[in-house]
């Protein structure tokens, strides 16, 4: 290994972590510090659920029967996107006995081609069924999975005064949960060994959504620079209209994190976004890690794209100067991800090499040489994340013993390195003008052939 790689084997990994331990630092005293939330009156708004569907019929008659239980005075209306299942069956027997439930069909070509789309064709239809004169700025959207469960308290909790109880709001995201957490055979007909792995992906899954995400929404109230999600996203329907008149829809055709990227338009429009973590949706966490690599490289891709935005995030007169400097952060991680991995290829090939031509065992003893700080460095990198597992214990899993909360955080810190896998094929499918997708698959649904969670 070339003598001039041994500093930027040094220090870059330093800088990376700072960055880390400092943004990490923010979210843990944001979660830990945070206030309970002030419920408004939901009566005072009018609600209207989006559920954007594609081959959704294991599940959808369940959401939208549990929606129209729990909230009798919205509508919610069903985007079938040419369902090949019989997904629009489903929704339309249910809205002929319902007139607060609303199909939208979409075929192709027009159809499958991307959930942003699917949503602008329901804003179109929302907007030809409100009657004239009705003002907009009281009708909320909320987005939600076709396998979502909402808590019935979200309505009140998101309409109080930090968050649509503010004229300025624009958009409220809400906690994520994973409700199969408690699943013991996430695959009835396979071995312990394998259930025994999903059981812990589901779980870190659900740590990562409830506190460690949770947290870094938490701090991004308090940059100006809170993030939608796809589940869970309340949207007020006049800022949806502003950004449609700046962006020409309100949700970008064919983007691949849609949420994420209205919420940057909506900033940009000039309203404010929040997080409210004392209310949740609930969806199922991916027990197959091979499905959770493929939903996750289109997340990783979709933030790529969103790069693009840097410029008008920067010289926004609406976005402050520590909402900026998150965004960019944000920004930033994937191509962190990509650097780190490709510089600790670099290294240990370089190292492999030298060891090969008999040149690169004083390379090896120098490195050594270094070791308390590298244990040091190795010791702070995995402490954050081990330390999420008490927080995650004492607010969402009481039964569990101390014990196992380390062990969930350990579990945490392995699973983040899934960032690097996602981060370089996203980065891949990039350069390869890939950028369509497919939904990932429901637990509830039968395997099927080719892609379904990203298409060529």
């Amino acid at each position: 290994m070339p003598s001039s790689l041994t500093p930027v084997l040094l220090v870059l990994p330093f800088v990376l972590l700072l960055g880390f331990l400092l943004y990490w630092a923010g979210a843990r005293r944001s979660y830990l510090r945070r206030s309970p939330v002030v419920p408004g009156d939901a009566s005072l708004l009018d609600w209207h659920f989006f559920v954007p569907c594609r081959d959704e019929e294991a599940v959808v008659g369940t959401t939208v029967t549990r929606l129209r239980t729990d909230f009798p005075a919205a509508d919610v209306w069903v985007i079938d996107d040419d369902s090949e299942d019989r997904t629009g069956a489903v929704v339309a027997s249910l809205a002929a006995d319902d007139p607060r439930v609303h199909l939208v069909r979409r075929r192709r070509p027009d159809a499958r081609t991307g959930k942003g789309a699917a949503l602008n064709a329901a804003y179109d239809r929302l907007g030809a069924f409100l009657p004239e004169g009705t003002d907009r700025s009281k009708v909320v959207v909320c987005v939600m999975d076709a396998d979502g469960q909402l808590d019935p308290r979200a309505p009140a909790l998101v309409s109080g005064p930090g968050a649509f109880g503010d004229p300025e709001t624009g958009a409220v995201q809400i906690g994520v949960r994973m409700r199969n957490v408690a699943d013991r055979r996430p695959f009835p007909e396979r071995g312990r060994l394998v259930n025994a792995a999903a059981r812990a992906l589901v779980r870190v899954q659900d740590m990562e959504f409830a506190v460690s995400n949770a947290g870094m929404q938490l701090l991004r109230n308090r940059t100006g620079s809170t993030g939608l999600g796809g589940n869970g996203q309340f949207t007020r329907l006049s800022a949806l209209d502003r950004v449609g008149e700046a962006e020409r829809r309100p949700w970008r055709r064919g983007a691949l994190l849609e949420d994420y990227e209205l919420g940057l338009h909506i900033l940009l429009a000039g309203y404010r976004t929040t997080h409210v973590a004392d209310t949740w949706v609930s969806q199922e966490a991916l027990p197959s890690a091979r499905r959770l690599l493929t939903q996750r490289t289109r997340w990783a891709q979709g933030n790529l794209q969103c790069v693009r935005y840097a410029p008008r995030i920067v010289s926004s007169r609406h976005i402050p100067g520590r909402g900026v400097l998150e965004t960019l952060y944000t920004f930033v991680q994937p191509l962190a991800h990509l650097v780190t991995l490709a510089l600790t290829v670099l290294v240990f090939g370089a190292l492999a090499v030298g060891l090969v031509r008999g040149q690169g065992a004083d390379e090896v003893v120098a490195l050594l040489d270094h070791w308390p700080l590298i244990l040091v460095l190795a010791a702070v990198s995995v402490a954050p994340f081990v330390l999420w597992g008490p927080v995650y214990r004492r607010d969402h899993a009481p039964d569990a013993s101390f014990a196992r909360s380390l062990v969930w955080g350990l579990a945490l810190w392995l699973y983040a390195y899934h960032l690097f896998v996602v981060s370089a094929r996203a980065f891949v499918r990039m350069l390869r003008g890939r950028n369509g997708w497919a939904k990932t698959r429901r637990n509830a649904e039968p395997v099927t052939a080719g892609p379904v969670a990203l298409e060529s």
